[in-house]
């Protein structure tokens, strides 16, 4: 085959098979479009089956991490953490929507810190809908507080997001360093968020909760998945601490608590593993072939000349515009693909500093726009779905339009703030 017609068809297959991945014709779930492009460019041998085996490789930290998450969060769901969580914020409300806004999106915050974003989204939400509901007050607010607290706080620990693996997988910063260029940025996002949305919705915030929430106990069980939560993050922290790859830290230490859980409660863990989601694992692998073939025609060359020129920008102008077209490159890419363009680009340029911190706050907050800007925002659509609740683009979108810019300013304005203090 000639190699501008085998270029040709990479470029294509790769195109459709992220374009479908985002239209889900027919509601045919992510992985099988991203798998079959996969499997496409392999079967044409437009991909020798040694780089494909190598791209998937490449993901392992990854895969690692995303199994240790989705077991805790499986953990929490299962013996009732995020229903007590949401109970005692319906109740902390003391019949204030306002106070009740505050709370859930406190508690989003620090889900999404501790245990990804995509337990946000996916676990939190459904218990959060379920408080609501029994309180009888308008839910959207709180659902989207859910939702967009999932991206604006995502950056605050290299374990509050996958994306953040991607970009960083060959050369995470050390935890103190870590703190200390996104410690700020993640702060004005968080603080920008909930400014955007608290007066977006505040009509529906001025009402009163006239229907009390019932205490929900937490039992035994409860409290020692709470412990072991404890434990994961104190693994993790030290493993970053220490440059430490933290997917194979992750995963350990959510085999160990789900053992010691079960053994406790004489239940099977093949309950739990069945409720994993495995699709999405052999989604971001297929995600690793399709960019890794894009990868191969060097068509990243051309994201690593837009880096360079914005190097040659002032510092201020320069963040702003990578920070802004990566965050809405994600709503067309989404942010997974998007991620390992931005993290193959960034390691091939051996960019660090503040376009380098700029290019993960993109990826990160960039989501917070619609809702096909990353999977976890994806999910939460879908987790709605499954409570008959339907919200469509074009609410997300109007919310989104508003919250995004806002928060990706501040984020920059904290990027060079705490450049300017600590010099990262």
């Amino acid at each position: 085959m000639a190699p501008i017609l085998s270029h040709m068809l990479i470029v294509a297959i790769v195109a459709l098979s992220i374009l479908l991945m985002l239209v889900r014709p027919r509601n045919i779930p992510e992985v099988w479009w991203v798998g079959s492009g996969a499997l496409l460019l392999i079967v044409l041998r437009l991909i020798p089956l040694r780089l494909a085996g190598k791209a998937v490789t490449e993901g392992s930290d990854v895969y690692l991490f995303l199994i240790g998450m989705m077991l805790l969060s499986e953990l929490g769901s299962e013996y009732g953490v995020f229903d007590w969580v949401a109970s005692k914020s319906a109740r902390g409300a003391r019949g204030e929507c306002t106070r009740l806004f505050l709370l859930i999106y406190g508690v989003g915050t620090l889900t999404t810190i501790f245990m990804s974003n995509d337990a946000t989204a996916v676990v939190l939400t459904p218990a959060v809908l379920s408080a609501v509901r029994k309180a009888k007050v308008q839910p959207m607010p709180y659902l989207f507080a859910c939702a967009m607290i999932a991206n604006a706080a995502s950056f605050v620990l290299p374990i509050s997001n996958p994306a953040n693996l991607v970009v960083f997988h060959q050369g995470m910063p050390p935890l103190g360093q870590w703190l200390a260029s996104f410690g700020v940025p993640s702060l004005c996002s968080i603080v920008a968020t909930f400014l955007v949305l608290r007066l977006y919705f505040r009509k529906d915030l001025s009402e009163r909760i006239e229907e009390e929430v019932e205490d929900c106990e937490l039992k035994p069980a409860g409290k020692m998945v709470l412990w072991g939560l404890a434990f994961v993050v104190v693994v993790l922290l030290t493993a970053s601490a220490f440059k430490k790859d933290l997917g194979l830290p992750t995963c350990l230490a959510a085999l160990l608590i789900t053992a010691v859980i079960s053994i406790k409660e004489r239940a099977s863990p093949v309950k739990l593993a069945k409720a994993l989601s495995w699709p999405t694992i052999f989604l971001v692998a297929g995600l690793f072939i399709l960019v890794d073939a894009t990868e191969s025609l060097g068509l990243l060359r051309y994201t690593q000349m837009a880096l360079e020129w914005c190097k040659s920008l002032a510092p201020s102008f320069g963040t702003t515009i990578v920070a802004l077209s990566v965050g809405v490159a994600n709503n067309i890419f989404n942010n997974l693909p998007l991620g390992l363009v931005a993290g193959a680009t960034v390691q091939a340029t051996h960019l660090q500093g503040l376009l380098a911190h700029a290019v993960l706050v993109g990826v990160d907050l960039g989501p917070n726009l619609s809702v096909t800007g990353s999977l976890a925002t994806i999910l939460w659509l879908l987790a709605l779905r499954k409570e008959k609740l339907d919200v469509s683009a074009w609410d997300f979108l109007k919310a989104g339009t508003l919250a995004m810019p806002v928060a990706m300013l501040a984020s920059v304005a904290g990027l060079l703030a705490a450049h300017a203090m600590f010099g990262n």
